[in-house]
């Protein structure tokens, strides 16, 4: 695939990311200068869109606005999941028992994905949506994932890099973030306090399915997750050993 090519898909997401902000009709001035295109590029971009379907047209006042077309479209790709529509239940037993937000990820190049995000009934929650991308050395999950790895291909993947504070509490030095790593896989489940979302804690443990390695994690605020941490740790790794079983059986 070429850069310009690259380039359009990007701003076909940012087309439909600018109506998911607005939550209202836009017109075609209105979209280029959400997405930052020359008007007649973001016209090219419409008028494809509108052809297959995506969006449709108002006349008063002008302006487009998505279709049903594209979440029918996402909709049956994800009944499809090979992990999410599966795991979901068994995710949602977890927020119920712990209480908190509980999220599915999945490493992707040197960052993390979220698959799946059960959020915590509690007004004040941790909160995150499926596809967020988070960095692998700050984040519980990350730290999961990394943790997965044999020491010596843990080591490689540290070696020569930078890490750059998230917050205040971030670990930035390689070598003690090695060490917790190894530390928390001694232990069976990895923590973050703060380390990517100010006074968010969160526990989190890996797993493998179908030679897909994954990780689930347990969010919340530090004032309860500090004195449930060890509650939330055992329940994940019963949830993840539980997972891991259910995708054992044919």
């Amino acid at each position: 695939m070429t850069a310009s090519n690259v380039t359009a898909v990007e701003r076909v997401i940012d087309i439909f990311e600018a109506f998911q902000a607005s939550q209202r009709p836009l017109s075609l001035t209105d979209l280029a200068d959400a997405v930052g295109i020359p008007k007649s590029t973001c016209h090219a971009i419409v008028s494809t869109l509108t052809a297959r379907g995506y969006l449709y047209s108002l006349a008063r006042p002008r302006s487009l606005y998505p279709t049903k077309r594209m979440y029918d479209v996402t909709r049956d790709i994800l009944d499809k999941d090979p992990f999410v529509e599966r795991m979901t239940p068994m995710l949602e037993r977890l927020r119920e028992t712990s209480r908190e937000t509980v999220i599915l990820g999945k490493r992707q190049g040197d960052s993390v994905v979220y698959l799946q995000v059960v959020e915590s009934t509690n007004s004040i929650r941790y909160s995150a949506k499926p596809g967020d991308i988070k960095p692998l050395h700050s984040s519980s999950i990350g730290k999961a994932l990394l943790g997965s790895l044999k020491e010596a291909d843990l080591r490689a993947w540290f070696d020569g890099r930078t890490l750059p504070s998230i917050t205040t509490s971030t670990i930035t030095d390689p070598e003690a973030l090695i060490t917790d790593i190894l530390q928390s896989r001694r232990a069976g489940y990895f923590q973050t306090r703060g380390e990517n979302v100010i006074d968010v804690w969160a526990v989190a443990a890996f797993f493998a399915v179908h030679n897909e390695t994954l990780a689930v994690a347990v969010a919340g605020p530090r004032h309860r997750m500090e004195a449930s941490l060890a509650e939330c740790a055992q329940l994940l790794v019963a949830t993840c050993s539980f997972i891991s079983r259910q995708f054992q059986v044919k």
